[in-house]
């Protein structure tokens, strides 16, 4: 089976510019990409900050994209979100009994658990006892079924110090609604704007660049979230019985592979 994962659009309205960039237009030409070589991925999930200010317009521009795609999509949301605006344009989506847009889609591959952490008006993520009795009762309900979890904001530290302080807050909570839990396939989360793998309490996890800006390679900033224009990218993700894998494409890269001799480079 295959899902594509998109994260981190910060839609302004059609037309407008953020940090120099068009992320309108970045999400149209991902989705050009998606529909020309994935059309028949099984659904789409894109992980939060949907919206840069949770416009509505930014809302009306990001439905007009997404519903040119051929599969189902799971739009989650992230802390540059707003509910009303957002329920306003996507009145469909669903929502778990307290109202968070949560929801789990069961398939013959496993529960497909999409989560709610933001905390509107903050940077960082919460993950309230609201939100984590919904997630106990979906994650007993799988038994010993997989499970992959989306989810915006990483309940871990990516080590990179200013997105390590607007992370999820409380994240020893979270941990424990996993702790024990050997089903859980893999965890694809957003918000850090980079590509980051790797595990944590031994699940699988995975994220890329969002698709407009990016945050640089910095080890040492802490009081602010700089921001670079490395290149855009949406990932591919392959599940099977026994094995997932990621990948992440530059949709933006358009440097043609040419054969010379037994080798591939790039045509000048």
């Amino acid at each position: 089976m295959k899902i594509i994962h998109i994260t981190d659009t910060h839609l302004v309205a059609p037309g407008v510019m953020l940090y120099e960039l068009d992320p309108y237009e970045r999400l149209r030409l991902c989705i050009d990409d998606v529909v020309a070589h994935h059309a028949d991925a099984r659904f789409c999930v894109l992980t939060g900050d949907l919206a840069h200010k949770g416009e509505e317009a930014a809302y009306r521009g990001l439905r007009e994209q997404l519903e040119r795609l051929p599969m189902p999509w799971y739009p989650l949301l992230g802390n540059h979100d707003a509910r009303a605006p957002f329920a306003k344009v996507f009145p469909e989506v669903a929502l778990d009994d307290g109202g968070f847009v949560q929801s789990a889609l069961r398939l013959p591959e496993g529960d497909f658990l999409f989560l709610d952490t933001l905390d509107e008006g903050v940077n960082g993520g919460l993950y309230c006892a609201a939100r984590a009795a919904w997630l106990t009762r979906r994650l007993d309900e799988a038994a010993g079924r997989p499970v992959y979890l989306f989810m915006h904001h990483p309940p871990f530290p990516i080590h990179i110090p200013c997105l390590d302080r607007i992370s999820l807050a409380r994240p020893e909570d979270f941990a424990k609604l996993v702790e024990g839990r050997d089903n859980i396939r893999h965890l694809f989360y957003g918000h850090v704007h980079r590509p980051v793998c790797g595990s944590w309490r031994r699940i699988p996890v995975s994220t890329m660049r969002g698709l407009n800006h990016q945050v640089p390679f910095d080890f040492v900033t802490a009081t602010h979230v700089p921001k670079s224009h490395e290149p855009p990218a949406y990932a591919v993700v392959f599940v099977e019985d026994e094995q997932v894998t990621v990948h992440f494409h530059d949709y933006l890269d358009r440097r043609t592979l040419v054969k010379d001799g037994d080798r591939y480079v790039y045509a000048p």
